[in-house]
């Protein structure tokens, strides 16, 4: 690793993953409706699964083996109090990333998947919540290591997310028409932007759930493992 070079071979080797994670993920759910027809909700979601979680684990590996790669743009790490700043960012991070545990069985395929309508709780915020989660996370991330790759890669996310807003809005009104509109028109992509407006207002006892629970426990749980992550990441990095 030369950590003096804009052009390192891993930058362009983590483009190359994450145009390949954003094309089989955004793909297939543009095939959702047609292969739910044909295989059914439940073996889609498997086959889904199969496709993009090996896909973000590598990602995630890759990531981790290479932060440090490229130009060190700035380096922030001994400032006080910003390790509390990462930590609050990435928890809160979290909280916008996985709504989408709210239907866990769902996810995994025990019960029927579902596309659901609904503009509660973490809705009535943001209607794109992974988006905004997925920006405070590298937020976070590229403050605290200051790499040129850690920037590269979440420019790279955040791309990629701000397609999946266009996208999930657009499969959204194909199938479900004005029902979608009808909720478009009362929430926003943009945070807080529909309470400021009056169409929406905050219900704070809609976000006592145990799906908060579970990603409060998931925090902890990678809090704990950071140290493994990086020990993983070296050993990786020196193949």
């Amino acid at each position: 690793m030369d950590a003096h070079t804009w052009q390192t071979p891993s930058q362009w080797i983590m483009v190359g993953l994450l145009l390949l994670f954003a094309i089989a993920h955004s793909g297939l759910a543009s095939l959702r409706p047609w292969a739910e027809k044909r295989i059914g909700a439940r073996l889609y979601r498997i086959v889904f699964a199969l496709v993009s979680l090996p896909l973000a684990t590598a990602l995630i590996v890759y990531f981790l083996a290479h932060r440090y790669d490229g130009v060190q743009l700035w380096q922030l790490q001994g400032v006080p109090g910003l390790s509390a700043i990462v930590w609050g960012l990435s928890a809160l991070s979290f909280l916008f990333l996985y709504p989408a545990t709210f239907n866990l069985l769902e996810i995994a395929a025990i019960q029927k998947p579902e596309i659901h309508l609904y503009e509660t709780g973490i809705i009535r915020i943001t209607r794109h919540p992974q988006l905004w989660g997925q920006v405070i996370w590298c937020i976070a991330h590229t403050l605290w290591l200051g790499t040129s790759f850690t920037l590269l890669t979440s420019l790279g996310l955040i791309a990629h997310h701000c397609f999946g807003v266009w996208h999930g809005d657009r499969r959204w009104e194909n199938r479900h028409g004005e029902a979608f509109r009808a909720i478009k028109a009362r929430t926003s992509i943009i945070p807080f932007r529909a309470i400021w407006q009056g169409k929406q207002h905050l219900v704070w006892q809609e976000f006592l759930r145990p799906a908060y629970v579970g990603v409060a426990v998931f925090v902890a749980l990678i809090w704990w493992l950071h140290p493994y992550f990086y020990g993983i990441s070296t050993a990786i990095g020196a193949l």
